[in-house]
């Protein structure tokens, strides 16, 4: 009989409303990279899509960030998206295919899953949720049940951010 391993504590979660046409959410950048350096592993970053009405690509932009999950190249694919927000907004949907082929993606895969529209059910979940809980722009972020809204200034979130991680990563008292 071997000895039960030691139940390890489920790994925070970070909630990250995004929406890949937005300008904040590229500001938001370096935040999101700093704390997956800081944490690694030991919290989870999780993209939530919030596509917003005045950006016309934004919808197919978090259709093609699932797709670019299911391959394995989430975040990669949404940092070179949101890195370049100017040609999404002058180009749409065939941008979303030429960074999937830059990032050696089946870029074909990509152009055949927004025809086809098999993440539209994630993404519109996404945004019902957010909506539900009070997301009205982003990025915003959401930890421990606390909401962060990243839209009007990103002034202090990521220390908030790693308050709410520390304490979290701690364990109870």
């Amino acid at each position: 009989m071997s000895d039960p391993s030691p139940v390890r504590p489920a790994v925070p979660v970070l909630d990250v409303w995004c929406e890949l046409q937005c300008p904040d959410c590229r500001d938001a950048l370096d935040d999101l990279r700093a704390l997956r350096a800081r944490y690694g592993d030991r919290l989870e970053l999780r993209l939530r899509h919030f596509p917003l009405e005045k950006h016309k690509h934004s919808f197919a932009a978090a259709q093609a960030a699932e797709e670019a999950l299911v391959q394995g190249r989430g975040w990669e694919f949404v940092e070179a998206v949101l890195g370049r927000v100017e040609e999404l907004d002058r180009a749409g949907e065939p941008f979303l295919v030429e960074v999937a082929r830059e990032l050696g993606l089946d870029a074909e895969e990509f152009d055949t899953a927004l025809i086809d529209g098999r993440h539209i059910l994630i993404v519109d979940a996404d945004q019902a949720e957010g909506k539900a809980i009070g997301v009205s722009g982003t990025p915003t972020y959401v930890i421990d049940g606390e909401r962060l809204d990243g839209g009007k200034s990103q002034d202090g979130l990521r220390e908030r951010i790693e308050q709410i991680a520390d304490r979290l990563l701690a364990g109870p008292e």
